[in-house]
């Protein structure tokens, strides 16, 4: 998480619009389908951490279509409608009381974005959200993070967070606020990742609404955040007590607790990570999943697929493939 900047835009050119899309978001092919109405592109845009933040309109009505986005996105119109469809599913529907969620996998079209839709546009992070994720669970979450396409944003939880989103927006574009702050700018940022876990709907939601137990413990905690920044360091248990400031007995029975895994476990949970992060990113024709995997500390690669396979449900090779 990190830095913040923020532009405003006005073009009734299609080409400069998807430009400036394409520069702040995904790359994109963008028609306009309106007879009856002009195209006026205004677009005000934060880049804040892990999000980009925009509130965009185009005057007329529009079709656009994506690869993979290989993030996370929020669509949720202000007003008038959107109609996407991603990965071969069917379409989808937006408007002023339901936002769109859409994954990072999968192809997307924007089959219509209505020229009288002004939208509050989010892209988050992937890597950065499901850190927040294993943050607040106090373990790695098993499986993909997964999330229901519709996000009700007429009330509670849904409502609050685009409130909000709004608002961080506005105060970061204004200029030289506190939300320029490294001390504010983070905690803002990992605010809007936990809002949206907690107005999404996805298997851990639930559990972070009502969360039972304790939370994990400071000596844990600093274990887990050492091998975050560093996953590829060859971290020992007696390094990562030390990290901890505890003892390696004291370590592994409060990892055991807490995490449900041993230290080195969680080392290799982080690093299986950051192998599919690393494949989805990758050409086929570049890497091969043996390279990736013996980089990242995977010597055997039966134990390995299966691993990977039990997961993130699919085989690492499949990951490759089917990458942008």
């Amino acid at each position: 998480m990190g830095a913040v900047g923020g532009s405003s835009f006005e073009t009734g050119d299609v080409d400069e619009a998807r430009h400036e899309l394409d520069a702040r978001y995904y790359t994109s092919r963008m028609d306009v389908v309106d007879e009856h109405r002009s195209f006026a592109a205004r677009f005000d845009i934060v880049e804040f951490g892990p999000l980009v933040i925009g509130d965009l309109s185009c005057g007329a009505d529009v079709r656009m279509s994506f690869g993979e986005l290989g993030a996370y996105h929020v669509n949720a119109p202000l007003s008038g409608t959107m109609e996407m469809r991603q990965g071969g599913g069917p379409a989808v529907y937006a408007s002023a009381r339901d936002a769109l969620l859409l994954d990072p996998a999968g192809d997307t079209f924007l089959d219509r974005w209505s020229g009288d839709g002004r939208i509050l546009s989010v892209k988050v992070g992937a890597a950065e959200l499901r850190d927040r994720l294993e943050s607040l669970l106090g373990r790695p979450p098993h499986g993909a993070l997964a999330f229901r396409p519709g996000l009700d944003i007429s009330r509670g939880p849904g409502l609050d967070w685009v409130r909000f989103a709004r608002r961080v927006a506005a105060e970061a574009l204004a200029g030289e606020g506190l939300a320029h702050h490294e001390l504010v700018a983070r905690p803002l940022q990992e605010a809007l990742l936990n809002g949206l876990l907690l107005a999404a709907d996805h298997p851990w939601r639930d559990e972070l609404a009502h969360p039972a137990g304790p939370r994990r413990p400071a000596p844990v905690k600093r274990a887990m955040d050492a091998v975050r920044e560093r996953p590829e360091h060859p971290f020992t248990t007696t390094e990562l007590a030390r990290h901890a400031r505890v003892s390696v007995r004291r370590l592994q029975e409060s990892f055991r607790e807490y995490v449900g895994m041993s230290p080195m476990a969680y080392v290799r949970e982080v690093r299986l990570e950051r192998v599919r992060e690393e494949l989805r990113a990758a050409e086929p024709d570049e890497v091969s999943v043996s390279e990736v995997a013996w980089r990242w500390g995977f010597a055997h690669q039966g134990r390995f697929a299966a691993r990977y396979r039990e997961r993130f449900g699919e085989s690492p090779s499949r990951t490759l493939r089917t990458a942008p």
